[in-house]
């Protein structure tokens, strides 16, 4: 997801970028509202956290010229004033939220999860991927008559595998994508997962045909055609 920050205060604006990259966002700053109009005519952008007191144009002035404009990007508005008036002009001119400073980074983070999932489209529930059905809401795997429900780590990782079918995933990328970790040469948690996966779901005799595959040397990818 990739966040703009409109924000004119350079240690304020500091404090929000870290905070937002530190939750895997992609934040782009800019200081004032003209900076401002020119990003969001050039990128489109996931979500703008947005301060009201600007140079140039103020956070209402910019909040109304893009929503003019037909850009109906979410806003979250940042104000130092917090007074009923200024929240609900922000609202009329067309933001998501309003968020009074001083603020915790955590209140804003989940302001911003919230907004997008309203915004987002719908994605399937259900994905099937090499013969493997994983409910995306429950957790639950099941290849040909097994069935089971995979703790976190373990949905995370067949879900990396099944979101790029045929893709060889080093142990490198699985490490970064799952854990959110570098690269420890002497770390074999991949290994121990992949096992566990299979543990859970592959109890049959046709254990030869399990659509994950380790790629000796390299990593592991899951197949995409189920087999016959």
């Amino acid at each position: 997801m990739k966040i703009l920050l409109v924000e004119d205060e350079p240690k304020m604006a500091d404090i929000v970028r870290y905070g937002l990259t530190r939750a895997d966002y992609v934040v782009d700053h800019v200081a004032d509202g003209l900076l401002a109009l020119n990003a969001v005519e050039q990128t489109n952008y996931d979500l703008l956290v947005l301060d009201e007191m600007l140079p140039s144009l103020s956070g209402f002035q910019f909040l109304s010229k893009i929503r003019q404009c037909g850009i109906q990007t979410p806003v979250i508005m940042l104000s130092a004033r917090a007074d009923l008036k200024d929240r609900l002009t922000g609202f009329q001119m067309g933001a998501d939220d309003y968020l009074a400073k001083p603020f915790f980074m955590e209140e804003l983070i989940a302001r911003i999860k919230a907004i997008l999932v309203r915004h987002s489209p719908s994605v399937p529930s259900l994905l099937h991927v090499g013969g493997i059905r994983l409910d995306l809401q429950s957790r639950r795997a099941q290849w040909c008559n097994t069935s089971a429900t995979l703790s976190q780590r373990e949905f995370d990782l067949l879900l990396c595998l099944m979101n790029s079918p045929d893709h060889i995933f080093s142990r490198q990328e699985i490490l970064k994508q799952v854990w959110r970790i570098g690269f420890d040469p002497q770390s074999n948690v991949v290994d121990v997962y992949i096992r566990r996966i299979k543990q859970k779901l592959a109890r049959t005799d046709n254990d030869a045909l399990w659509p994950v595959e380790s790629v000796r040397n390299v990593g592991y990818r899951i197949r995409p055609v189920e087999p016959l």
